[in-house]
């Protein structure tokens, strides 16, 4: 693979992360800044629920990779593919993370929420990186991947005002679920 191009992965993945950070940081407020708008319910949490906070990775990935591919992803056959397990990878650690620390100690930190936020957002777009360079192939189609994506979009807007009442979508604080 030419450096140039190499270079040009990496970059646009360090930029991701970037916007990820930073959007699904603002995201985290934009309901209650909205006066609790339904539409920003869509993409940002509603409540403390472990499902609303993935929002705040997913919406961000998904927007930067339609970005990004426009920009160079067309002329990439596996792109969709890479960026669908991306983005499954980053709303599996955030849930398992969670529980896991939570479980152990007894009680939810902010500030290890917040750090592990940022540390699954790198971790996928190292993952993605190291993906885009290397040479295997993708099972999935590019096109099936990105339906897959769409369909994950539906579940959040969807289980954003009907969700499941089981623990994974109550807000630990208000005991609520949903909108």
């Amino acid at each position: 693979m030419r450096y140039w191009y190499m270079k040009k992965i990496i970059n646009w993945q360090i930029a991701g992360f970037a916007f990820t950070a930073i959007i699904g940081t603002a995201f985290h407020f934009l309901f209650d800044l909205t006066n609790e708008s339904i539409v920003a319910a869509l993409v940002s949490p509603v409540n403390e629920s472990i499902w609303e906070h993935i929002k705040l990775l997913f919406f961000p990935m998904l927007v930067y990779a339609l970005f990004e591919y426009s920009f160079w992803g067309k002329e990439y056959a596996r792109f969709w593919c890479i960026k669908l397990k991306g983005i499954l990878t980053g709303m599996a650690l955030i849930p398992t993370l969670y529980y896991t620390y939570t479980g152990i100690i007894g009680e939810s930190l902010d500030w290890f929420n917040i750090v592990i936020f940022f540390g699954v957002a790198g971790l996928v777009y190292l993952v993605e990186t190291k993906m885009f360079l290397g040479n295997k192939t993708c099972r999935i189609p590019s096109e099936y991947a990105f339906v897959i994506l769409c369909i994950s979009g539906i579940v959040f807007f969807v289980f954003t005002f009907y969700p499941p009442e089981i623990p994974f979508f109550q807000d630990p604080v208000s005991k609520t679920y949903g909108f």
